[in-house]
């Protein structure tokens, strides 16, 4: 079972041990930590980049109990140093936050969210409708997202039994196992790029200003 520390810290870097490295027929090799920082795909984030030991981390996936590292090439067993891209680890925090701010602002319309997609380029949120739900507005969901950005709501993190639940200052828990800012103030500008209704679901499409 790999220690899955990225849903509890923030650190990037830090000593661990390398429990398996095996080779893949692509050529590449997958190896399991003892306990890691690399957040896997999944939950609508793609998965950190970095590096085990100096090589580079390709991918990372989860599978049953252990998180799955592909490396370009083979990593020897024992103690190795990990380290996490900083700057993709950030970006996927900040859309990741930016969609749960901006499922907020749907229900407050009376709408529910049900997905979230929040990869570069081809973020949104899906919604569906409740009893009494409101329009969507662009203009009005943007606003709305960008008001709880500037009010700079801490992050809340709440680990109850195998369940994780992120929350921002005092609006709702939500369940999600992946990674956030401190606050809302560091999701930057939020621009809500597209509305599209399909089969009685609404797809928010959002882009970030750059920081």
């Amino acid at each position: 079972m790999t220690q899955r520390l990225y849903m509890t810290q923030d650190t990037l870097a830090m000593d661990t041990a390398v429990v398996r490295c095996s080779p893949r027929e692509d050529g590449l090799f997958d190896v399991v930590l003892s306990a890691t920082l690399f957040h896997p795909q999944g939950g609508g984030q793609l998965s950190d980049r970095g590096t085990i030991a100096g090589v580079e981390v390709v991918r990372v996936s989860s599978q049953d109990d252990e998180v799955v590292h592909v490396c370009e090439r083979a990593v020897a067993l024992g103690d190795a140093r990990i380290e996490v891209c900083a700057d993709a680890r950030a970006l996927h925090a900040r859309l990741h936050s930016a969609g749960h701010l901006i499922g907020y602002c749907g229900e407050a319309l009376g709408w529910r969210a049900v997905k979230g997609h929040h990869w570069p380029g081809e973020a949104r949120v899906v919604f569906e409708g409740e009893a009494g739900m409101r329009v969507f507005e662009a203009q009005e969901i943007e606003a709305m997202a960008n008001a709880h950005v500037q009010a700079a709501l801490p992050r809340r993190t709440v680990v109850e039994g195998e369940m994780r639940k992120i929350g921002f200052g005092e609006l709702p828990l939500n369940g999600c196992g992946g990674t956030h800012v401190v606050s809302s103030s560091d999701v930057g500008r939020i621009r809500i790029s597209k509305v599209k209704e399909k089969k009685g679901q609404v797809s928010v499409h959002y882009e970030l200003e750059r920081v």
